[in-house]
C-alpha cells in the first residue's frame, strides 16, 4: 500500500518492490497494490466502494507493506484517513513492514517510528527494522527492496 497522495510515485515504486521481493522470498503470489491517493474523496464518504474494497484488502492480507513519504515529520494524511477506517485490532496477527521515504535519513527514521506505532495500535506484528529510505536512494528501489527482504527475519 502506498500512502502517497500521488499514484505511481517513487514511494509507491519502492513499496511494490518490497512487496514483490518479500513475495518472491516466500513463494507467495504477487502483492495487491493499494494506491491510497487514487481513492480520492471516497476516503471521506461512508460506503464508498473503492475505499471499502481497500479496507477489505487490508484486513484480508497476511502481509502488509505500508509505505509513505514523510509529511511534516510523519505519514501522509490520506494514509491516516484510510487506516482510521479499520476497526480496533483489525491487523491483529498480520505482519506489517513500515516503509518510509524522506529527504534525509533522520526524518525517515523518525517517521518510520511514528508509522510503526500506528501499525502496532492496529494490532499488527511490525517488522524490525522497518525500511526508512532517503529520496536520493529511490532510483535503487529494487536492489534496496531485495537486500531488505533477504535480511528480514520473519
Amino acid at each position: 500500500m502506498s500512502g502517497n497522495p500521488r499514484a505511481g510515485s517513487r514511494t509507491s515504486t519502492l513499496a511494490v518492490a518490497v512487496g514483490e521481493a518479500l513475495a518472491a522470498r516466500h513463494g507467495s503470489p504477487a502483492p495487491t497494490v493499494i494506491e491510497v491517493g487514487e481513492l480520492g474523496a471516497g476516503l471521506l464518504t461512508g460506503g464508498d466502494p473503492a475505499t471499502t474494497a481497500a479496507v477489505e484488502a487490508l484486513t484480508g492480507a497476511d502481509l502488509l507493506v505500508v509505505a509513505t513519504p514523510t509529511y511534516k515529520g510523519s505519514y501522509t494524511g490520506v494514509l491516516k484517513v484510510l487506516l482510521d477506517q479499520l476497526p480496533n485490532q483489525a491487523l491483529a496477527g498480520k505482519f506489517a513492514v513500515p516503509v518510509v521515504t524522506a529527504g534525509i535519513a533522520p526524518q525517515a527514521v523518525a517517521a518510520e517510528a511514528v508509522l510503526r506505532q500506528l501499525l502496532v495500535e492496529l494490532g499488527a506484528i511490525v517488522a524490525r527494522p522497518g525500511l526508512p529510505v532517503v529520496e536520493a536512494d529511490l532510483p535503487e528501489s529494487v536492489p534496496i527492496a531485495q537486500k531488505y527482504a533477504a535480511a528480514l527475519d520473519w
